[in-house]
């Protein structure tokens, strides 16, 4: 009976020891979690203070994402949501693609709001109801935009012989300079050139009915787009505050103040940019058009016309339209009118790239060259010349939108961020010399 009560005491000290042990340990393993992982030359030590005891050796399994490198992790995490990006943007262009022809009318149409709405908040300030002010707005809108494409197509179709012929006159000219320039042409290369040609077209007689056909459909889509765009027009000019207070009930609360923010300044962007390019483009079109006028090339109007609708597509718009004067008077003058309605686009389309643009259109739709370039090849691939218009100014409001909510992020997180208290609070303080207030959207 006296040798019970020394055995379990010592039992209850060795259980009170492998206790003390196993709290031991797992306080360590609790600091290693806890502590950043320890350098290598450190390593070692670590290992022999911590993974072993009196028993034995202990082996803990570090977590697996611990053993990714910290590299590689924040690799996968911005790869995963580029490729959430990459597949939301994909689906979008499809639905895009799969309605282009809706996409384009309302596009005009938020491009021709843009350069009437003006004119309506003007006639509003005067007294006059919504409805009138439209309506009127709307009328002499359209009828101006109908009067130039009338004026142009009577210009063409009243200078359209004298052009053929002078176009000939052109092609017997260029033909006799070809015999007699020192590249050596004979007139049996000439012929064998317009041989092949006549042949060309004769072989693909097929691909031009089927273009023509096409044609007929591209009308077709042409007319309906027209219509979709004056409509939506309309009501955008008549209700357009409405429409725009609907669109915010479908963007979440709580970013429902940013976007309320930037809608204001993303529509003066726009309007800026579609009243800068159309005085752009109608200096464009008087100065390059009274210069061929002068040089006496066929057809001064319908080129200024065409110069003037061609600068909507920055760059190429005015290349194009450029090198069609330049090509007009050539075939018409010959080489020296060509040479000189050359010098006349180059010293137009350079004061307005260097002058007219940065003065008129100012800083709030300015856009980096490259973007520009971008911006329109993009356009142009996804839909055509529609796409290449609408490009720009998609770019310049994109970039007054994103400005504006960097700002406002920027400012709401200072607003709501936590007082500083006593000394750093005095140094703080709006009278003090290093406060710096946020940007203000």
């Amino acid at each position: 009976m006296s040798r019970v009560p020394g055995w379990l005491g010592r039992v209850g000290t060795r259980l009170t020891e492998m206790g003390q042990r196993w709290e031991q340990r797992r306080a360590e393993a609790e600091r290693a979690d806890a502590e950043p992982e320890p350098a290598p030359e450190e390593s070692a030590e670590a290992v022999g203070s911590a993974g072993y005891a009196p028993d034995g050796p202990v082996v803990t399994r570090p977590d697996p994402a611990q053993a990714v490198p910290w590299g590689m992790r924040v690799a996968a995490e911005a790869g995963w949501r580029l490729l959430v990006l990459a597949g939301t943007l994909w689906v979008l262009m499809r639905v895009i693609s799969a309605v282009q022809l809706v996409v384009l009318a309302f596009v005009a149409a938020l491009l021709m709001t843009a350069l009437l709405q003006p004119t309506v908040a003007r006639l509003r300030r005067y007294g006059v109801p919504r409805g009138p002010a439209t309506a009127m707005t709307a009328i002499l809108g359209f009828v101006v935009m109908g009067l130039i494409g009338w004026f142009v197509t009577w210009q063409v179709m009243e200078n359209i012989d004298d052009l053929s012929d002078q176009v000939q006159d052109g092609i017997d000219e260029l033909r006799r300079w070809l015999l007699d320039s020192p590249f050596h042409v004979t007139d049996k290369q000439i012929n064998d050139i317009a041989e092949n040609l006549r042949e060309a077209v004769g072989a693909n007689t097929d691909q031009i009915t089927t273009a023509g056909l096409e044609g007929v459909t591209v009308v077709v889509e042409t007319l309906t787009g027209i219509l979709l765009a004056v409509f939506s027009t309309l009501f955008l000019l008549y209700d357009g505050r409405r429409i725009w207070e609907w669109t915010l009930k479908l963007v979440p609360a709580a970013a429902r103040p940013g976007v309320a923010g930037a809608g204001p300044r993303a529509w003066r962007t726009l309007t800026a940019y579609v009243r800068g390019t159309v005085v752009v483009a109608l200096i464009d079109a008087i100065f390059i058009g009274l210069g061929i006028y002068f040089l006496d090339v066929p057809m001064a109007v319908p080129l200024a016309v065409f110069i003037f609708l061609g600068a909507f597509v920055p760059l190429v718009g005015a290349v194009v339209s450029g090198a069609l004067a330049v090509v007009v008077a050539l075939v018409t003058q010959g080489v020296f009118t060509a040479v000189m309605t050359l010098v006349v686009v180059l010293a137009v389309q350079q004061i307005e790239g260097h002058i007219l643009q940065p003065f008129i259109l100012g800083r709030a739709v300015r856009v980096h060259p490259l973007a520009v370039v971008l911006a329109v090849a993009a356009g142009g691939m996804v839909a055509g010349i529609g796409g290449a218009v609408v490009a720009v100014p998609l770019v310049a409001v994109t970039n007054t939108v994103v400005g504006y909510l960097r700002a406002y992020s920027h400012e709401r997180a200072v607003r709501h961020a936590p007082r500083p208290r006593g000394a750093t609070a005095s140094d703080a303080a709006p009278g003090s010399p290093d406060h710096r207030p946020g940007p203000v959207g």
